[in-house]
């Protein structure tokens, strides 16, 4: 006899009323009643809502109901009925119930309470059970469908760009290195340095910190793609905004220029922010309330001024501010925390690089909405960006976002080979190194752009979160490698 299927908790919330006997299968989150009557929330991480089973103690030894605690899972069959209790319309009178998996409530960590963000970082092994993270890890999921279907939309091709690499997109040198090289007994050279020649691919290499470079490629033959993978960097920051393993969206496209890129981030942006607040109501919901709850702790000075929805709102209300960096630097001079000194990073001379504090002060309190920074000085980004005709600023572009500062950024590639090749020996990379990269420019170059985003800071945006390891099923940080 065929066995029967389960009905997902989120499909059973949607159903009328039934005769027919339902299966479901999910987690304790609570148990309480009577002599009279048992009544179980059940969970299976297909939505905020818990379901509630009755079950009647006429039909069930007391043994088994006892085994019945917060985290043990359960199968149960029964009938989908109106409830004549409160706080739900409907609830599951159980005919069958049998424990699949007891959790001794002496020793689970995560009872019917409130935990601190703090504790569920340690235990990350089970907070994806908890309310706050299961509405987390069903957006980021959303989140992470939306973008392969705005480009695949757009006619983008998903392109898979190496994990494992010889370079540096970047410059930075934070990269971590990858090697099967006996720690112990390194091999060394004529020169008393490593010798990579024995190692497993024979040169220096490390994980990735960008598919940009490689996505030039591919973007440069297919014209329009993106690549969506993690990355790493072995940067040494235990901020609330900085993982060591993160995952990046980085469309590389031919034929665009400065204001193209700007114009498809932006638009992404508003299509991300849009598809989650369709899509993820109830989690919303759930996150804003969580997060309301949790300012009443908080000096007031510190409270968001606007609830979780409405900050989402905004940023599909108009266009996003786009100003030069030039015209910001003259905003940030002459603002009123840069003159009281308010700044941790006071704004006195052109040229220096924009901080945090900075980017959130022209989002949050200048301008009221996101903000668009196009053309800095080229001392303080990369080598690949756009030399400009005024030879001091590059063709690159920052979207700074309320509460997250930037979120985005990106540039106009530098398509010409002999500046680009001054701009490398400026940044003292070697040419000898990049000369796949230079082959571009040689064959058939084109004016092209390109961005990244943050995975993890869009979802961090879109869930009200503040530290950026609540937003990631397994955070990497300087000291931390669990699991």
């Amino acid at each position: 006899m065929e066995s029967q299927r389960r009905t997902k908790v989120k499909v059973l919330l949607g159903l009328k009323s039934s005769n027919k006997e339902i299966l479901i299968k999910g987690w304790v989150r609570t148990k309480r009643g009577s002599k009279n009557a048992v009544f179980i929330a059940v969970n299976d991480g297909s939505t905020i809502h818990n379901i509630q089973v009755v079950v009647s103690p006429e039909l069930f030894s007391e043994e088994l109901i006892k085994r019945i605690t917060t985290g043990a899972s359960i199968a149960v069959t029964g009938l989908w009925v109106a409830s004549l209790g409160t706080g739900q319309t409907k609830e599951l009178q159980a005919k069958t119930l049998t424990v699949l998996g007891d959790a001794n409530p002496d020793t689970y960590p995560l009872q019917s309470k409130r935990h601190s963000l703090e504790f569920l970082r340690e235990i990350a092994h089970l907070r994806p059970r908890t309310n706050t993270m299961g509405a987390i890890f069903r957006i980021r999921h959303a989140v992470a469908f939306a973008i392969h279907q705005f480009f695949h939309d757009k006619g983008f091709f998903y392109f898979n760009s190496p994990l494992l690499t010889t370079s540096d997109a970047e410059g930075a040198g934070e990269t971590f290195k990858v090697t099967t090289l006996n720690l112990e007994k390194t091999p060394m050279n004529e020169v008393g340095k490593v010798n990579y020649r024995e190692d497993f691919f024979e040169k220096e290499t490390n994980l990735t910190v960008s598919g940009q470079l490689e996505g030039e490629l591919a973007a440069l033959a297919l014209s329009e793609i993106y690549t969506f993978g993690p990355t790493f960097r072995a940067e040494n920051s235990n901020t609330t905004r900085h993982l060591a393993e993160f995952w990046m969206v980085e469309p590389e496209m031919a034929f665009y220029d400065l204001k193209d890129n700007m114009d498809l981030a932006e638009e992404m942006l508003k299509y991300l922010v849009k598809y989650t607040l369709e899509h993820c109501k109830d989690d919303l919901t759930f996150l804003e309330k969580r997060e309301i709850e949790e300012q009443k702790n908080k000096p007031i000075a510190e409270r968001n001024e606007q609830p979780l929805l409405d900050r989402l709102r905004v940023i599909l209300a108009g266009d996003f501010e786009r100003i030069s960096y030039t015209d910001a630097f003259y905003i940030l001079r002459n603002s009123k925390p840069n003159k009281k000194k308010k700044f941790q990073f006071l704004i006195d001379s052109w040229g220096s690089d924009l901080q945090s504090e900075h980017e959130r002060f022209l989002v949050e309190k200048h301008f009221k909405k996101p903000v668009i920074i196009h053309d800095y000085p080229k001392e303080i980004k990369s080598f690949y960006m756009r030399l400009n005709d005024d030879h001091k600023t590059v063709g690159a572009m920052d979207v700074l976002f309320p509460g997250i500062g930037e979120i985005i950024g990106g540039s106009q590639r530098e398509e010409r080979l002999d500046v680009l090749m001054e701009r490398m020996e400026e940044k003292r990379i070697p040419a000898s190194e990049m000369d796949w990269f230079l082959d571009t420019r040689r064959f058939g170059t084109v004016e092209h752009s390109g961005f990244g985003l943050g995975f993890e800071r869009i979802i961090l945006f879109l869930t009200g979160m503040s530290n950026i390891r609540d937003v990631i099923p397994f955070p990497r940080t300087p000291g931390n490698c669990e699991y």
